[in-house]
């Protein structure tokens, strides 16, 4: 994730909504990925400060301060690009899902930041292809309370035909944290989830009937095995015994559609931890981290490299404080080419694709 720059030449952050500098507001332009300020007009309209653009803000940022996007003055639709994209919010008459529902619109930002300067379609529909959307959701239980123990129905984090639903409970740490321990998981963030789901919605744009498919079978998997067979066989029986000789992660040796969606969110992983770097200018052992983020210019090998160094680094670090490894995965030789794949067909769709969502910088 890169930094930004206010009219007055302060640094910005991309969910800041106020220069601490100049005072100026701030919102982030969708349309050409910059974090802008703003001068507010007599009429309420928000005019970008310089070139005077006319804007409004979200109205999820002014009426909820749950977004930091802004909307074209011209545009009659009251929501930003990436509010539109949900289409079942938490219930809002709980006080708490203010503040779950912040932190899943945070997490899913991000995930569209990325997407976004990766070059990969978010936007707009195309016929035959899933259209992307999210329902941020919570269990259904017996009581005003919400208490685990009556729980009547579970909300299972997922996606179907283009529609991530994620689970409320995923927004809370400690329910996170306790589900993490219950599977056994060294890892599990709220953005891991959103990337990880966005790797199923991409398989259906990037691989479903299209020529990629025998490439993708040679390396994953043949995905047409039988998915809930294969999903009970891992839960019951746990990974594949031999896992770390192939996989990314344990869940990835339960099919091969979960392989490619760990593979696809640690891809991410890689792309928006090594752009934060970068625009940090970070470098290990004398090497500065290069920015990825039109990544297709950038090859795999010099990606990867930069990544063991700054993981190893960047787990070091942690141990010096107590804390567990920020990357705690060791790669073996079948998942890195899983993972130069993903790399190589993203350059290969954003060539040959007529529209592009990147970001500027």
């Amino acid at each position: 994730m890169r930094n930004f720059t206010c009219s007055c030449s302060n640094t910005v952050y991309f969910a800041n909504t106020q220069c601490l500098s100049c005072q100026r507001p701030l919102g982030f332009i969708s349309e050409t990925g910059q974090l802008a300020a703003f001068d507010i007009g007599f009429n309420g309209t928000w005019y970008t400060a310089g070139d005077g653009e006319p804007y409004r803000p979200c109205a999820n940022y002014h009426t909820h301060n749950i977004c930091n996007w802004m909307v074209r003055e011209d545009d009659p639709n009251p929501l930003c690009r990436s509010c539109r994209l949900t289409k079942v919010i938490p219930d809002l008459s709980k006080p708490q899902n203010l503040e779950r529902w912040f932190k899943m619109e945070s997490a899913k930002r991000r995930l569209l930041y990325s997407l976004m300067t990766l070059g990969l379609p978010i936007w707009e529909p195309v016929e035959g292809k899933p259209e992307l959307a999210f329902h941020f959701m919570e269990d259904v239980t017996d009581d005003e309370y919400g208490q685990e123990l009556t729980v009547k129905s579970t909300v299972v984090t997922g996606h179907n035909n283009g529609t991530i639903t994620l689970n409320l409970k995923e927004a809370e740490d400690s329910s996170r944290i306790m589900m993490r321990e219950k599977m056994n998981e060294r890892y599990r963030t709220l953005i891991g989830h959103f990337r990880h789901e966005s790797g199923h919605f991409y398989w259906d744009w990037l691989i479903r009937g299209t020529r990629e498919l025998a490439s993708f079978r040679a390396l994953f998997g043949d995905e047409s095995i039988n998915y809930p067979a294969a999903l009970k066989r891992y839960y019951d029986n746990g990974p594949i015994d031999d896992w770390q000789s192939c996989w990314i992660s344990p869940y990835a040796s339960s099919h091969a559609w979960e392989d490619w969606a760990e593979t696809w969110a640690h891809y991410l992983h890689i792309v928006d931890t090594l752009d934060t770097a970068a625009y940090y200018g970070v470098a290990v052992a004398d090497n500065r981290v290069t920015q990825p983020t039109s990544s297709r210019h950038c090859s795999f090998s010099q990606l990867y490299d930069d990544w063991c160094r700054l993981t190893t680094m960047l787990n070091g670090l942690n141990r010096s404080m107590g804390l567990d490894d920020a990357y705690p995965f060791v790669i073996p030789g079948p998942a890195q080419k899983k993972l130069e794949y993903i790399h190589e067909l993203i350059k290969r769709s954003v060539t040959s694709s007529p529209t592009q969502n990147e970001a500027d910088g």
